[in-house]
C-alpha cells in the first residue's frame, strides 16, 4: 500500500472567486472531498503550506516544499504538490536542484479552472497526479497536467486559459494517462544509482534582461548592483548587439571584473542557444567564456543559476554546477557538444 503526501500551496485549483476575483481559499484537507477512492493501493495525507496565488512564490518557499519534503522523505512513497499554473515551470525547476537523485515521485500539478467548479481540470489532473505518485516508474520531480507527465526541467506554460497549458521544451513527454492507464515512453529508473541529495540555500539576487531591438545598453549596467547574476535573454542562437560599438561587451567584463555571473540565453522557445555560430555571439563567448544555457528552458536556467551560484564561490565552479545535467535538464556539455 503506497503512502502519499498531498501537499497543498495555493493556486487556481484551490481557488473561489470573490469581489476581487479567484484567490485560493479551499485546504488541502477539502481538496479529498473532491478525488477518486483510492483506498484500494494508496492512503493520503494532507499539509497545507501555504496558500497563495502562485504570482506570490519566490524562492523562500521552494526551500520550505524541499524541506518540507526532506523532512517527511522516509515516511512517503511519493509527494503531490497543488500549485498555481503561472510559476508552476519555475517551481518544479527549482525542487530538481533543491532535491537531486531523487528516486521518490515529487508531481507537481494545478489547473486552469477551480476544483469546486462543475467543469473544470482539476479533478483529473489530481486523480492522475496520484496515480502517477503511486507508479513505480515515476520518481524525480514532474509535473502532470492535462493528461501529460512532463520532466520537471522541462515542462513551461504557453497557453493562458486551455487545459494543456503545458509543454514539454527540447525533451520527450515523460508519459501520458489515459483512463486510469499510464504508458510510460522513457522508463529510465534504473539508471539512478546516487542517494538522494537535498539541498538548502538558492541565491535569489538573479535578474532575466530580455533584449529587444535597440535596447539601451545602461539597462544592464544599471543592474549590476542588484543581482549576483545576470541571464541575457538574447536574440535567435545568442549574442549581443554593437549598436554604437563595444558598450555590451564592455559592461559584460564589467560584470566579470566585478566577481558577478552572466549568463546568455535565448528567448527562442525551442531548439536552444549557440552562440558560436554568428559574430555576434562567438567573439564575446570566446573572449569571457560565458556560459550559455542551449537547450534549457527559462525557467530551468532561472532556477539552476540560483542554485548553482549558492554552491559555488568563482566563474569556474558556477560553470561546473551548471554545465552538470540535472533531471535531464541539459543535453549539452561546456564545449557545446552534445552529451
Amino acid at each position: 500500500m503506497k503512502k502519499i503526501l498531498l501537499i497543498a500551496t495555493g493556486g487556481t485549483i484551490v481557488s473561489r472567486y470573490g469581489k476581487d476575483g479567484l484567490s485560493p481559499k479551499i485546504t488541502a484537507e477539502e481538496l479529498l472531498q473532491y478525488i477518486e477512492d483510492f483506498s484500494s493501493f494508496c492512503t493520503i495525507d494532507t499539509y497545507q503550506l501555504f496558500n497563495l496565488d502562485s504570482t506570490n512564490i519566490s524562492p523562500y518557499h521552494w526551500l520550505k516544499m524541499a524541506s518540507l519534503i526532506e523532512e517527511k522523505y522516509d515516511e512517503y512513497d511519493g509527494f503531490v504538490i497543488c500549485h498555481g499554473t503561472d510559476t508552476m515551470a519555475y517551481t518544479a525547476a527549482a525542487l530538481s536542484y533543491l532535491i537531486q537523485n531523487n528516486r521518490k515521485p515529487v508531481i507537481v500539478t494545478g489547473s486552469q479552472k477551480p476544483i469546486d467548479l462543475a467543469v473544470t481540470d482539476a479533478k483529473t489532473n489530481l486523480n492522475d497526479s496520484i496515480r502517477i505518485a503511486c507508479d513505480d516508474r515515476a520518481y524525480g520531480t514532474n509535473i502532470v497536467f492535462s493528461g501529460n507527465l512532463i520532466n520537471g526541467t522541462r515542462a513551461k506554460k504557453d497557453r493562458t486559459k486551455s487545459y494543456n497549458a503545458f509543454s514539454s521544451i527540447n525533451y520527450p513527454t515523460l508519459a501520458t494517462i489515459q483512463d486510469d492507464r499510464i504508458f510510460f515512453y522513457l522508463d529510465d529508473k534504473d539508471k539512478l544509482k546516487d542517494e538522494v541529495k537535498f539541498y538548502h540555500s538558492m541565491d535569489p539576487r538573479v535578474v532575466l534582461l530580455k533584449l529587444i531591438p535597440g535596447i539601451d545598453c545602461n539597462i544592464l549596467k544599471a543592474l549590476q548592483n542588484r543581482c549576483d547574476a545576470v541571464i541575457i535573454e538574447s536574440f535567435g542562437v545568442g549574442g549581443l548587439p554593437e549598436y554604437s560599438g563595444t558598450e555590451f561587451n564592455d559592461i559584460v567584463k564589467e560584470y566579470l571584473d566585478n566577481g558577478k555571473i552572466v549568463v546568455m540565453a535565448t528567448q527562442v522557445t525551442h531548439e536552444g542557444s549557440d552562440m558560436s555560430i554568428y559574430e555576434v555571439g562567438s567573439v564575446i563567448k570566446s573572449e569571457y567564456e560565458l556560459p550559455e544555457s542551449y537547450d534549457m528552458t527559462l525557467e530551468s536556467t532561472v532556477a539552476k543559476t540560483m542554485w548553482a551560484l549558492s554552491e559555488s564561490s568563482s566563474l569556474a565552479e558556477f560553470k561546473e554546477l551548471f554545465y552538470r545535467p540535472v533531471n535531464h535538464d541539459l543535453m549539452y556539455n561546456a564545449g557545446g557538444k552534445q552529451l
